[in-house]
């Protein structure tokens, strides 16, 4: 009996008609693999995933594959998004395997749920390279019912490799001398014709592209500089962003970032919108505030649930091929907008006989990495719309609307600080609504939950769901001056400590002491496509710390660093989220501007949103004002005037009035040169 039907995860539903006798994770199907003495086969999996989709199809579809699946097998569906930690667990049992990870992951296990072998997609007859399905099914079973011991000593090796922890033992000094040494060679790491890391495929990879700006800033490296301008740049252009709709793909399965993997992401586009913004600031580049503000609209358009939280994704897959949504044959544009305007677009979009990508076309404008003039930018703009209203006539991608806290987190963030630097109060409305949302229908028991959908909750919360709206919270505080933000930021953290915190390696687990469905709890601040929850709350605490004059948040922060500083010796790439975040350790940075909202006011605001702060607490008197917040209290203007304070750590400057004055000082303070 397919038990899904009853689910809220969309990639569960997508599999609940499966002639697969399909369990979702849970004590009830760990307790039927200890009953029928089967060995369990772990499908794990997200509804974006075209893969998923084709092993779906290829396997769990058909009647022959799952009847040999229910022989054989306990067989458990989970949804990687909904589950993460379950995810990772068995995603690093894969990696101590040797193999390259990836979606869907098989995992095979026997009834304790310990892992003892995997891989990822298996396809129903042999085929690239690898074994046909249910040979592999027949296989492993035979193993698992005559060779015990073997599979014992299996699960036995790869808990135990789970299971360890770094030593907290500090061995190496995570101070400018290491980051400053480092930015130049994860410079030279960077294709420096169309910006990421190496060939194909090519991810956006954040956490290095945050690092890798931070350094530029902070050492004045013009060569980082650049580094990060032409991949964003060529993100902007290329066919990985939807130039008609809006918003960002996955990644690209080409190193010119023209042929995407189509799916959408929150996490991405959220991550993306706030580097664009920071570097935006920096470099006044239009293209990046422009592709800000369509991405944001795609998100107001596509990506609100039912509640105001923010979707998951958007599938890469649409009438059962990938990215047929997307892609334009010449004849159709020229059919919709005549020979001249047809002509103009095509050689702005790269639209010719026979496509680019497999007999179609991406569009995208690679052939120059900037935006041409008003007129040329309108009439673009015109026809755009034009295409855009077609391609709704076409069957739409499937959409995953559960509402995960922890991506949220990271757009709430984004959009809370976009909206204040180009003032776009209704970003920030977006913003409050979905925080709202996560607030009031995400907290069981006083605890956060992952995720919702259909008016359920459906998972602990992670690590990640606490920093990333610890983060949210904060960067709300920053734009609206209400005091609730700040206190919700300090009760999350309170209450992450108290659960996440494992004091003898000094790391937030994943996974709470109390969530018991996981077979190890693992602590480690290794980047992954999302930051870690980790290098997230080296951040929060550093700030939560400024603002509160609560030392023992900065101290743990402190630890933090510590704690990972061995890890960061041997993997300094693996860990650029850290690294970038021991910048806020090393130099935490608070603006305050205080008094009256006059033009003086908005000309001091000017004055530090025309600067890249990465990492720093901005604030303008608003609201409530700043008499809550300790660690600007006594931070005034005189008389009805206005006056910004810089502070580095507790060392703030004297009170500033003037524009150039203020920018003039934050480029001597931000700079380590």
């Amino acid at each position: 009996m397919n038990r899904l039907g009853s689910e809220t995860s969309p990639y569960l539903l997508q599999h609940k008609d499966n002639p697969v006798h399909w369990w979702a994770w849970g004590p009830a199907a760990l307790a039927e693999a200890k009953r029928t003495g089967k060995p369990i086969l772990l499908s794990v999996g997200y509804a974006a995933c075209h893969w998923c989709h084709v092993m779906a199809h290829e396997s769990f579809e058909d009647e022959a594959s799952a009847a040999v699946m229910n022989e054989l097998f306990v067989n458990i569906k989970v949804d990687r998004e909904e589950r993460p930690d379950i995810d990772a667990i068995y995603m690093g049992a894969l990696h101590q395997l040797g193999q390259q990870g990836g979606w869907p992951l098989t995992m095979f296990l026997d009834g304790e749920a310990r892992p003892f072998w995997g891989g990822t997609y298996f396809p129903k007859q042999p085929h690239y390279g690898r074994p046909a399905f249910t040979d592999v099914l027949r296989q492993i079973s035979n193993v698992y019912q005559t060779q015990p011991e073997k599979i014992s000593g299996a699960a036995s090796e790869l808990i135990e490799s789970l299971s360890k922890r770094t030593s907290n033992t500090k061995q190496i000094e995570i101070g400018d001398d290491l980051i400053s040494d480092l930015i130049p060679r994860l410079v030279r790491i960077v294709d420096p014709i169309h910006g990421g890391i190496g060939g194909a495929p090519k991810f956006p990879q954040w956490n290095f592209f945050w690092l890798l700006w931070r350094g530029a800033i902070r050492y004045d490296d013009a060569n980082a500089r650049r580094a990060v301008e032409t991949t964003l740049a060529n993100i902007c252009q290329g066919g990985i962003y939807d130039h008609l709709g809006g918003g960002f793909a996955r990644y690209s399965v080409d190193e010119r970032w023209l042929a995407p993997h189509f799916e959408k992401m929150l996490y991405d586009n959220a991550l993306l919108i706030d580097l664009l913004c920071e570097v935006s600031r920096e470099t006044k580049n239009p293209l990046f505030e422009v592709r800000i503000a369509e991405t944001v609209s795609w998100l107001e358009a596509e990506m609100i649930a039912a509640g105001g939280g923010f979707a998951a994704s958007l599938d890469a897959d649409s009438d059962g091929e990938e990215g047929k949504f997307y892609v334009w044959t010449k004849s159709e544009v020229e059919d919709l907008l005549g020979p001249v305007d047809s002509k103009f677009f095509c050689a702005a979009y790269d639209v010719a006989d026979g496509g680019n990508w497999e007999g179609h076309t991406i569009l995208n404008r690679l052939h120059t990495l900037q935006l041409g003039d008003a007129a040329h930018e309108s009439r673009l703009e015109s026809l755009r719309a034009k295409l855009l209203a077609r391609r709704t006539s076409r069957i739409r991608p499937g959409w995953d609307d559960k509402v995960l806290a922890d991506w949220n987190g990271l757009m709430i963030g984004a959009l809370a600080r976009a909206a204040i630097v180009f003032g776009k109060l209704k970003w920030l409305e977006l913003a409050k609504r979905a925080f709202a949302f996560v607030e009031t229908s995400m907290v069981k028991d006083g605890r956060l939950q992952h995720a919702a959908r259909l008016g359920r909750t459906t998972a602990p919360g992670t690590a990640s769901d606490y920093s990333n709206m610890i983060f949210a919270a904060l960067r709300l505080h920053q734009a609206t001056g209400v005091e609730t933000y700040l206190k919700t930021a300090m009760a999350w953290t309170e209450t992450l400590n108290r659960h996440h915190w494992i004091s003898d390696v000094a790391l937030y687990a994943t996974s709470a002491g109390d969530t018991f469905d996981v077979i190890v709890r693992l602590a480690t601040a290794q980047d992954d496509a999302v930051p870690n929850a980790n290098s997230v709350m080296i951040t929060n605490l550093m700030q939560l710390s400024l603002l509160t004059g609560d030392v023992s948040l900065a101290e743990r922060a402190q630890l933090i660093l510590e704690s990972v500083s061995g890890q960061v010796a041997k993997n300094p790439v693996g860990h650029a989220g850290v690294l970038a975040a021991a910048l806020d350790v090393l130099a935490p940075q608070l603006i305050f501007i205080a008094g009256n909202q006059s033009e003086d006011g908005k000309f001091l605001s000017d004055a530090v949103h025309s600067l890249s702060l990465p990492g720093a607490l901005e604030y303008r008197g608003r609201g409530p004002d700043a008499e809550h917040v300790p660690g600007l209290a006594g931070k005034t203007a005189a008389g009805n005037g206005v006056a910004a304070y810089v502070c580095l750590g507790p060392q703030c400057s004297p009170p500033v009035s003037e524009a150039i004055a203020l920018g003039e000082l934050l480029k001597i303070q931000r700079c380590q040169c």
